[in-house]
């Protein structure tokens, strides 16, 4: 189990708003290069089509559109191999990783190889969710990576904890947060360092 934190930036109500504003400008460079489609497709399936190989759905479980955007712009010029499905809160993650409801077709929800948590959200913090996933034989080897904007020890503690496989707080910079989408394929998923589950 790793136990490296990376700390890229402080996250506050001036990184929020930063974070909007990159987001906007991410999001106008993709639709001048790519055209609107790139953005609206949900599932990753242009991703897919795009890298023409083999491809691993990556859970990203975060309450905030405007990180799931950026993140999704950041799998994309990282060149990831990712189809990024995202759940915005705990009643959704756990739906979606127990097949139920809309998430019952296997065919288009696959099983991540990879989730990505976010700490702070509705319904249930991150810690439940991880606590909830490793309760579950079936999903108790998936690699979890949180992905937080807390920099508090104590929630790095817990996190490993509750079975986080590793901890990153969320980067301010797109480029930063390029890199950390690179470091995340390499070490749990093209790299082989997880459960690798090819769609």
């Amino acid at each position: 189990m790793s136990t490296v934190v990376a700390k890229v930036g402080k996250v506050g109500r001036a990184g929020g708003a930063l974070r909007e504003r990159l987001t906007h400008a991410v999001s106008m460079s993709i639709k001048k290069r790519h055209g609107v489609k790139a953005l609206r497709t949900r599932d990753g399936s242009a991703l897919a089509n795009d890298l023409g190989g083999q491809v691993f759905t990556v859970l990203h479980i975060d309450d905030d559109p405007n990180d799931t955007e950026l993140l999704r712009a950041a799998v994309r010029k990282a060149n990831a191999p990712f189809i990024l499905h995202n759940a915005e809160d705990g009643e959704n993650a756990i739906a979606y990783l127990s097949g139920k409801g809309v998430y019952a077709d296997r065919d288009r929800y696959h099983l991540p190889s990879l989730i990505l948590l976010d700490l702070k959200m509705p319904r249930a913090t991150g810690f439940e969710i991880l606590s909830w996933i490793r309760a579950h034989p079936e999903l108790g080897e998936m690699p979890v990576a949180v992905l937080s904007g807390s920099e508090r020890q104590e929630d790095i503690r817990q996190a490993y904890a509750s079975g986080a496989n590793s901890y990153h707080v969320k980067p301010l910079g797109f480029d930063a947060l390029v890199a950390l989408v690179k470091s995340l394929d390499q070490a749990w998923v093209a790299g082989g360092g997880g459960s690798r589950s090819a769609v």
